[in-house]
């Protein structure tokens, strides 16, 4: 009699399409693909159990599939109700024997109930995009985080929220920091998040941005990496910051910088890629000129304020799958993308897969590190030890073929030496 798998997912059905796209997507993966390879050998996360909270996707399951190669017990759930690829949380559960509890549009009461059965399986390593799973654990499921041994975070919001309960003195295990990674927030923040960004608005709305006035909330990597993407499709691209470095970096990189205010009557299009609140506030929607498209790419549905455009309109109605339209009160209409969801994941594909790739190999790799160096860790956000960021970066280079140079001894010598002046 075949093992009963626990799970909750839309339509088992899905499973063929899920596979083709798992399969599509790790040829892409090679890092990963090496990595599973000495697991399913070394067997290194053998009899773990492990909780995942994170976008259920086709790069998500190969990871996912080295976790169990590694001899992990894996359940999944999903880190945002519309990042779920139903089909590949199908084929997950057929084809690959795991527990998944993910379905695409499901509203907050289903998603928190999928995390605490995720919590139900009794883990001993997370892994998060976003901190849910965690802060579950840390307030209604608390008596659980004593079985925990450790844990990882792989998006900037979540890294946030897990330093100030570092902070507080109230985190249970320590995390590892996946997204500070430069092998990962280097490349899947910057490139990833730049390309899928843009990829999610093009699809939602068919919008030329040649030309567009492009207003971007943020210069963080995500920032970065899209106001660089959008520019590059004949965008006239302005920043918006608080921070004054990354402000003035913008300004150097050849954006125009201004307030969010000064921004609002300026711009045709707005993205938000923060990690805070309120970004985009009511004060904002009235300056607003009418057909204005606002969109937001950081993890959580907060940085565009949607109850104070609920209250600023007089009606509003779904006028394509990812577009809402916003009528106020003196009829300018403003159209918002995706719920204030991410755009990137809500109506694209999420990041490319080749850039997952180092990204989820971070997460593998950390995982396995947690697991043997555990019980002299204390309870805090630690980096990802530097030697497996420059070993992703060194199998990156192989796999693309790519050779870079190499000291010689001398120039190792006159590197840690002070004696050799001018």
């Amino acid at each position: 009699m075949s093992k009963i798998i626990k799970s909750a997912i839309k339509n088992i059905k899905l499973a063929k399409a899920g596979k083709e796209r798992i399969v599509w997507a790790d040829k892409d993966m090679p890092v990963l693909r090496l990595i599973r390879q000495r697991f399913e050998k070394e067997k290194p996360l053998m009899g773990v159990r492990m909780a995942a909270c994170l976008h259920v996707t086709a790069e998500t399951a190969n990871l996912t599939r080295t976790l169990k190669a590694g001899g992990a017990s894996v359940a999944l759930c999903a880190s945002n109700p519309l990042s779920t690829q139903d089909d590949v949380a199908a084929s997950l559960v057929k084809d690959y024997g795991m527990s998944v509890f993910a379905v695409n549009g499901e509203d907050k009461t289903t998603y928190y109930r999928h995390l605490n059965q995720a919590i139900d399986f009794q883990p001993q390593i997370t892994m998060d995009d976003g901190a849910d799973l965690v802060s579950l654990l840390h307030s209604q499921r608390s008596k659980d985080a004593a079985k925990v041994m450790g844990g990882t975070e792989e998006t900037t919001t979540g890294v946030i929220r897990l330093r100030a309960l570092a902070k507080s003195g109230q985190l249970r295990y320590p995390i590892i920091a996946v997204n500070d990674a430069a092998t990962k927030h280097f490349f899947d923040n910057r490139y990833g998040t730049g390309q899928s960004t843009v990829d999610g608005i093009i699809r939602a709305t068919d919008v030329l941005l040649a030309g567009k006035k492009v207003v971007v909330a943020g210069y963080g990597w995500c920032g970065r990496g899209f106001a660089a993407k959008a520019r590059g499709m004949g965008a006239q691209v302005v920043v918006t910051e608080v921070d004054e470095l990354k402000a003035l970096e913008a300004v150097m990189d050849g954006f125009q910088v201004m307030t969010m205010n000064e921004a609002a009557g300026y711009g045709d299009l707005f993205v938000t890629l923060t990690g805070d609140i309120n970004v985009i506030d009511e004060r904002h929607f009235k300056q607003m000129n009418s057909g204005a498209i606002v969109c937001n790419s950081g993890h959580f549905d907060v940085e565009i304020n949607i109850k104070a455009l609920a209250k600023l309109a007089k009606s509003q109605k779904k006028v394509k799958p990812f577009v809402d339209e916003y009528i106020l009160k003196n009829n300018k209409k403003i159209y918002l993308l995706a719920q204030g969801r991410l755009i990137n994941l809500a109506a694209a594909e999420g990041h490319p897969a080749s850039v997952m790739d180092m990204s989820f190999s971070n997460q593998a790799l950390s995982a396995e590190w947690l697991i043997k160096n555990y019980k002299k860790l204390e309870k805090k956000v630690y980096d990802v030890p530097q030697e497996i960021d420059k070993n992703i970066a060194k199998l990156k280079l192989k796999a693309m073929g790519v050779k870079i140079d190499y000291l010689t001894s001398e120039q190792k010598k006159y590197l840690t030496s002070w004696q050799i002046g001018t």
